[in-house]
């Protein structure tokens, strides 16, 4: 069941007195009586719309409303076809992980990146490893050059408590 928004007041809906009416062909039929709108649209067996509440006088336009429904509708539908999502996958290393291990996560971010997701690549210290940071942006740099074919920094590595970070984004 697809629900119409009430964005628009419709037909008897409208409390204005007076509105600025247009026809249902683009024409201007001037400033006139809220009643008088809705007997024009009744016989043109129409809908009156009020588009523009906020303006002086209210802007009421005469069509189908069901129609003009539909047509927003198809056009939200369209535009979300068109939008992108970016989501951000996430791949933990060590700091003293090995040459394998590391080219094996490097091909799976690499994955990531060309499916036009960016990658946040965290080092996880446990214990003292934290007081050898260096290691672990070290480790961030060598993982970086592996896929900077593919991808580009976008966020630096940087500690953040006992986990360092580093952001990748694909290359345009």
């Amino acid at each position: 069941m697809n629900v119409i928004n009430k964005q628009y007041l419709v037909n008897e809906e409208i409390r204005e007195r007076e509105v600025r009416l247009i026809d249902s062909d683009g024409t201007q039929l001037g400033i006139m009586p809220t009643k008088k709108a809705l007997e024009i649209a009744e016989e043109k067996q129409l809908d009156l719309v009020l588009i523009a509440p906020q303006a002086k006088p209210p802007v009421c336009k005469i069509m189908d409303y069901g129609k003009f429904i539909y047509e927003q509708q198809k056009k939200e539908k369209e535009a979300k076809k068109k939008q992108k999502t970016i989501t951000v996958k996430e791949i933990r290393i060590t700091p003293n992980i090995d040459e394998h291990d590391l080219n094996v996560k490097a091909k799976n971010a690499e994955k990531f990146l060309k499916d036009g997701d960016k990658v946040k690549v965290t080092v996880k210290f446990r214990g003292r490893e934290a007081e050898h940071s260096h290691l672990g942006e070290d480790v961030l740099k060598r993982f970086a050059e592996k896929l900077s074919e593919v991808g580009v920094i976008e966020k630096q590595p940087k500690l953040e408590g006992k986990n360092m970070i580093m952001i990748l984004t694909p290359k345009k």
